[in-house]
């Protein structure tokens, strides 16, 4: 009866390690440096609406992505947007060119861990780009909304 025990309480809590951020949940607070290696944390965004997107400047998806959520980001920002870039970049010059080369404005964070990084792991990230719009309240609305999509859903909880 032990034996059975252990195996459902071992199961049970594998379930719950690796449990995954949903839609209707708060978003989990973190802190990471920025460009200039500062921290940065999510808690100090409340009041505004936020996507957060996890890339790295060797993903072929993510920097194709990036001008199109710069376009919404430079749209909206004097309204409340701010969209929080995680790259899980593990070199951080290459990280940084590609901030540059995509011509990001937007807020930039990065822990050179990569896949193995607190927050990627905190957020079940296992793919790029992996994005999360959260209301003003901090509260997960969407995930890896794009395009038209993304800025309809922006332009909606801004008016809120």
């Amino acid at each position: 009866m032990k034996f059975f025990l252990t195996i459902i309480l071992s199961l049970l809590s594998c379930l719950f390690v690796n449990a995954q951020v949903a839609i209707g949940e708060m978003a989990p607070d973190f802190s990471l440096h920025n460009t200039k290696n500062s921290i940065v944390s999510l808690s100090s965004f409340r009041g505004k609406v936020v996507m957060i997107d996890f890339w790295a400047s060797w993903c072929g998806p993510c920097r194709i992505a990036n001008p199109g959520v710069e376009k919404i980001y430079q749209k909206y920002k004097a309204k409340g947007f701010e969209v929080i870039g995680i790259s899980i970049d593990n070199k951080k010059k290459a990280w940084l060119k590609a901030i540059a080369q995509d011509k990001i404005h937007y807020l930039q964070l990065n822990d050179t861990l990569g896949w193995y990084s607190p927050v990627a792991e905190k957020y079940s990230i296992n793919q790029i780009p992996t994005s999360f719009l959260l209301d003003k309240e901090g509260k997960i609305i969407a995930i890896d909304l794009i395009g038209s999509r993304l800025e309809m859903k922006v332009k909606e909880l801004i008016k809120k």
